[in-house]
C-alpha cells in the first residue's frame, strides 16, 4: 500500500511540475537566490515548489576513481539517489539552484531538527517567495563521491516536496558536465 501511495505522489508530481516549468523555466534557475533583506513572515501560505522526479531513478553509474555518471530521465532531468548524512534521499541535480535544498521532513530524517525561528531567510522559488533555514549537511554522497560540510537550505514541506542538489555541492567537485545525455560528476 505504501508503494502505491509513493507511486501516486510521483505520478502527480510528474504531471504538475512540467506544466509549472513550461510557464516560467527561468524561475527554476532562480530557486533559492538569496534576497538582500529578510522580510517579515507573510500571513498567506508559502508557495509550493514541486520537484520533478521519475518514479524509480536510474542508478548512477559509478566509474573508476571518484566519478559518477547520472543518465538523464525522459524529460532531460538528472535524478539520482544520494546519501545525506548516511540516509538515502532521491534528489534532482539542479545547476540553477544556488544551494542544496531540502524540505523539513527530509531534514528530520537526516538528523537535523529546526525551530520555527530558524526559518529567517527569504528565498525565491519557482512559485514565489518563501522562508528558509540555513543549515550545513555533514556529508553528501553519491557513489564514491563524498563532500562534507555542505551549505543547504531547508524549506517547509509545503514549499518544497523533494530535494535539489545545487551549486553548494557541485562547486565542491573538481568538475561536472553534461555529455551524451548524462551528467558526469568528478571529485
Amino acid at each position: 500500500m505504501r508503494n502505491f501511495v509513493i507511486l501516486g505522489m510521483a505520478v502527480a508530481a510528474s504531471v504538475a511540475i512540467p506544466m509549472a516549468y513550461q510557464s516560467d523555466p527561468k524561475a527554476f534557475h532562480r530557486l533559492l537566490a538569496p534576497s538582500e533583506e529578510a522580510a517579515t513572515e507573510a500571513a498567506e501560505p508559502a508557495p509550493t515548489l514541486k520537484v520533478v522526479a521519475t518514479p524509480v531513478p536510474a542508478a548512477p553509474e559509478v566509474l573508476l576513481g571518484r566519478k559518477v555518471k547520472v543518465s538523464a530521465d525522459e524529460r532531460g532531468h538528472f535524478v539520482a539517489d544520494f546519501k545525506l548524512n548516511g540516509r538515502a534521499v532521491e534528489a534532482l541535480v539542479d545547476t540553477g539552484a544556488t544551494t542544496v535544498a531540502i524540505n523539513r521532513s527530509t531534514a528530520r530524517r537526516i538528523g537535523i531538527s529546526l525551530d520555527r525561528d530558524d526559518f529567517k531567510y527569504e528565498v525565491r522559488t519557482a512559485n514565489g517567495v518563501t522562508r528558509a533555514a540555513g543549515i550545513v549537511i555533514e556529508r553528501i554522497q553519491i557513489g564514491r563521491i563524498m563532500v562534507e560540510d555542505v551549505q543547504a537550505a531547508v524549506l517547509e514541506d509545503t514549499a518544497l516536496d523533494g530535494t535539489l542538489v545545487g551549486m553548494s555541492f557541485l562547486n565542491r567537485l573538481s568538475k561536472f558536465h553534461v555529455e551524451n545525455g548524462a551528467l558526469l560528476l568528478v571529485q
